[in-house]
């Protein structure tokens, strides 16, 4: 008799995490919408409720606080989508590619193509986190905690240079991390091409040509210009 019950216990119980599955994600949906359009402050957890279509409790339940909330927003935009989220960083095709590509010169231009798109999807809410912070310890820690997890992918990068022995001997890892995290920066960005009015194409030429500059050593700059 036991047995007999078993399979529609399942088929409930995969349903029920589909449903919640579901909801987070158009919890996300709805969160992000109010934070980009009213920006942190202004948007309440009731409100995000009533975006999504769930009572607050829902919200709160899923997520634990607002700031929690705002962190898990910001990580499904900068991965494009709450979905890709749920995939490992190194197993994304963009980066697959970089890590994939045998050339140096061009790894660099496929990290730097990277960067406009994630300016893109993750400024508006950055801005509002940037100008949250300094009144929030939550959203303090938290701006903290997404600049040291840039840093950290941007050291992967360097470091993969770096075994690859395409790194300048006369800079160190760290300090090329540190480079490539202030050149990669959404402060620098939007230096550019919010303030100057560079177009995107141009940002992204100029971010390569500095990255390569800071980054490869001479040979493999050389051996890349000269490559038919």
């Amino acid at each position: 008799m036991s047995d007999a019950v078993k399979p529609k216990r399942r088929y409930e119980s995969r349903r029920r995490q589909e449903q919640a599955a579901l909801t987070r994600s158009d919890v996300l949906a709805a969160a992000g919408r109010l934070f980009r359009e009213r920006g942190y402050a202004s948007t309440s957890m009731p409100s995000i409720a009533a975006e999504a279509g769930v009572v607050v409790e829902t919200v709160y339940r899923a997520f634990g606080s607002k700031a929690g909330l705002f962190r898990k927003v910001i990580e499904a935009v900068l991965a494009g989508g709450a979905k890709r989220a749920q995939v490992p960083v190194e197993a994304r095709p963009a980066i697959r590619a970089l890590i994939e590509e045998p050339d140096p010169r061009r790894q660099v231009d496929l990290y730097a193509a990277t960067q406009p798109g994630i300016h893109r999807r993750s400024g508006p809410l950055l801005r509002a986190l940037a100008a949250a912070a300094p009144t929030d310890p939550d959203l303090a820690a938290l701006w903290q905690e997404m600049e040291d997890w840039r840093h950290g992918g941007q050291s992967r990068f360097v470091g993969m240079l770096a075994e690859q022995g395409k790194l300048r001997a006369d800079v160190s890892v760290e300090e090329a991390s540190d480079v490539t995290w202030t050149l990669c920066s959404l402060a620098t960005h939007d230096m550019l091409v919010v303030e100057r009015g560079w177009p995107v194409e141009r940002y992204q030429a100029w971010l390569s040509a500095a990255l390569a500059r800071e980054l490869l050593d001479r040979a493999s700059v050389k051996e890349a210009s000269i490559a038919p």
